[in-house]
């Protein structure tokens, strides 16, 4: 079992990881570019995405915060504790939320704090399902891709109808919407994209 869930790791690492950075800079910097010029990455990890994004877009400003200190990060990072937001109103022109809503309890909460320090735009990256199978892929995934990392699994998981009744409660706008993102290589895509993930960027109403 133990060799089996290395190569897991490892074939998660190649397959995945590495063109999931690639595929998903290039799917959020096509949906800002050109309105945004300071971004917090909320749940930023290393920074890795961060990284690429500013690396095609060098006049963005990024910093990032997490709850868990990384060895290394390509990016400036804030430790916090997970609830409040350490800036100020109107920071940034925008937050961005990458796989960060369905591992925390307050979905709602959590992005109550990137309106409260975003000027202009929300950012999100997550997940839509649609069956119980569904549902148990996406923890499967979840677990194959975080718990090595540490990160809290609350496999918080929400349907299309209950996304969009979160962000209208919050006077969230749904400006652009990806569902299309092909992070995974034929014929992983199969089974792990199916529409499963979305990128979408929300305009704050005041």
């Amino acid at each position: 079992m133990a060799y089996f869930i290395t190569m897991l790791k490892k074939l998660h690492h190649k397959l995945v990881f590495q063109r999931r950075t690639k595929v998903l800079s290039a799917a959020l910097l096509s949906l800002i570019n050109p309105r945004i010029n300071s971004l917090l990455d909320a749940g930023c990890g290393d920074g890795t995405i961060s990284k690429l994004m500013q690396e095609k877009n060098p006049g963005l400003e990024i910093s990032g915060i997490d709850i868990i200190e990384r060895p290394n990060s390509y990016i400036p990072v804030r430790i916090y504790d997970g609830n409040k937001i350490p800036y100020n109103d109107d920071s940034y022109d925008a937050v961005m939320l990458i796989d960060v809503l369905h591992h925390v309890k307050e979905i709602k909460q959590m992005l109550e704090e990137a309106k409260r320090v975003s000027r202009k735009y929300i950012l999100v990256k997550d997940h839509l399902y649609k069956t119980h199978f569904d549902f148990r892929l996406l923890k499967f995934m979840d677990r194959v891709g975080n718990k090595p990392h540490g990160v809290t699994l609350e496999y918080n998981y929400l349907k299309e109808e209950e996304w969009a009744l979160v962000f209208a409660d919050l006077g969230l706008k749904r400006l652009v919407e990806k569902t299309d993102i092909p992070l995974y290589p034929f014929p992983f895509s199969i089974l792990f994209g199916r529409k499963l993930h979305f990128v979408c960027l929300l305009q704050i109403v005041k």
